[in-house]
């Protein structure tokens, strides 16, 4: 390991160096998360009769507003996964900024109704390109050490920005709330400025010597430094094997790929169906409507929803526990529309544990199982085999390279197919339950919404239980054993190939 050669010293400021640029490349997270909060507070005021557009917003006007990022986020992950090949990741990252600046300017010029789903519309191109450019810039600048830790800060940007606004907006007023929100994305482009661009994308463009002085000053070493220079050769072999392919006809037609795009999809589509993503947008409404009919509790709806912000372990919670806790939140809300007295904190705690589970359990869960069964660790294990066969025919070594770079390829275009798809078909679901949830809750009441998001938990969970794999420290091939019928088994061996993954 490189840092143990170095000196103390040197080590902590290469982490602080580092850490500072990831804090300000995940800052724009930061500000779709305040985006995401802004509606909370926000819908209270925009529903009354202090509605800053002179008459109260409907509940289906509100709808579009909170759905509409997510109409116009499909679109914007193609053109940023363009714009950040094309034009770098720092010139992307401020693109994803101003989009966000975009925003607030206009919620500022006008109250119409059309201008708040335009501003909205906004916030979700601007999403798309965070979640595009943020991971691979924090990725392609850290040092392996420390890529893990600073991998969180996507999760944990986002729910800073929900708890801000969730506390700005209890704080001060309308106007001031937007003129808060405005300051946050012109402060991240005064920082982004001082960050260093990728030393993969100045490789890519044939910029070898800029990247050369970019690694040695995020490594705080010269740079002739032999460390550096090994960074470098590291770097120049991964774009030598890059590929761009997009591999959907390969995971379609083969069993077991297929198989595990399934479950992977599944995954995704329950993280993002589990009921948290529109409490996060109306978890003022919500608890306004909980203490309707007597409820009374100490704290105002806005400062109930702070509590849903706090920070999010990685390493805990279920489907089961969310599940039962929607079903619980259901509950309340039933016996309470038929006027029978309950606790009022209740749907608090059942909510703040929803939240919890979500972010420790069902967001990074479903990422975790598609970079396991979709890893290098399989580009590892297809190597081996292929390297193995081919010395046991006694052929040129040389055949060795070409394995170890089409392995990458392989590996590489499954993976981001697989995001791809799944992330375009989370943005369609969320833009569906949002657009839906005020409206179906209004009609048929909010228990119901609360039971089918409860059903979707619980079921996923029976779906962990029965289907997914154990992923955590296995290699491919083992994870892809367990997903592979007897009878498919059967026909590897008939065909002389025990390895389920040199097949690919």
């Amino acid at each position: 390991m490189w840092r143990a050669r170095l000196p103390r010293r040197i080590v902590i400021k290469n982490t602080m160096k580092v850490g500072i640029d990831s804090g300000i490349i995940n800052f724009p997270l930061l500000i779709y998360g305040s985006s995401v909060g802004w509606m909370s507070p926000m819908t209270l005021i925009l529903q009354s009769d202090k509605s800053p557009r002179g008459t109260p917003f409907t509940d289906d006007e509100i709808s579009w507003m909170a759905s509409a990022p997510f109409i116009t986020s499909i679109p914007a992950v193609v053109a940023f996964g363009f714009v950040v090949d094309k034009f770098g990741r720092k010139l992307a990252l401020l693109l994803c900024t101003a989009q966000f600046l975009g925003c607030w300017v206009i919620k500022l010029s006008s109250h119409e109704f059309g201008a708040f789903v335009a501003a909205r519309s906004l916030v979700g191109v601007g999403m798309a390109g965070c979640y595009v450019v943020t991971p691979l810039y924090t990725n392609e600048i850290s040092d392996s050490t420390i890529r893990g830790a600073l991998g969180t800060l996507t999760i944990l940007s986002q729910t800073v920005g929900n708890l801000l606004l969730y506390i700005v907006g209890g704080m001060l007023s309308y106007r001031s709330t937007l003129w808060f929100s405005l300051s946050l994305p012109i402060a991240h482009i005064l920082l982004a400025v001082t960050i260093p661009e990728s030393p993969a994308y100045l490789i890519r463009k044939g910029k070898k010597e800029k990247a050369n002085r970019v690694v040695a000053w995020l490594r705080c070493r010269r740079e002739n430094d032999p460390l550096v220079q090994r960074e470098m050769d590291n770097l120049n072999k991964e774009q030598a094997q890059e590929s761009n392919k997009f591999a959907l006809k390969e995971i379609l037609t083969d069993t077991i790929l297929f198989r595990a795009f399934r479950m992977t999809l599944a995954l995704a589509l329950a993280r993002e169906v589990c009921g948290t993503l529109p409490v996060l947008h109306f978890a003022s409404d919500i608890f306004k409507q909980a203490t309707e009919g007597g409820v009374t509790l100490r704290l105002s709806p806005n400062e109930q929803a702070m509590m849903l912000g706090g920070v999010q372990p990685l390493l805990f919670a279920t489907s089961l526990i969310s599940g039962l806790g929607m079903c619980l939140l259901a509950v309340w809300f039933l016996l309470r529309s038929m006027d029978v007295a309950l606790p009022g904190w209740i749907p608090i705690a059942a909510l703040c544990l929803c939240i919890f589970c979500d972010a420790s359990g069902l967001q990074p869960i479903s990422v975790v199982v598609l970079g396991e069964m979709f890893s290098f660790k399989e580009e590892q294990s297809r190597e081996q085999a292929l390297k193995k066969s081919w010395r046991e025919k006694k052929q040129d070594n040389r055949f060795e390279d070409w394995v170890q770079g089409q392995t990458r390829r392989h590996d590489e275009q499954y993976r981001s197919t697989v995001n791809a798809i799944t992330e375009g078909l989370a943005c369609a679901i969320d833009f569906l339950q949002l657009r839906f949830f005020k409206p179906i809750s209004s009609s048929v009441g909010v228990h119901v919404t609360f039971f089918f998001f409860s059903a979707v938990c619980l079921i996923n969970a029976v779906y962990v239980i029965i289907v997914v794999p154990e992923t955590r420290a296995r290699s491919v091939d083992e994870i892809y054993e367990d997903i592979t019928t007897e009878r498919e088994r059967a026909e590897h061996r008939s065909k002389g190939n025990d390895n389920f993954v040199s097949r690919l």
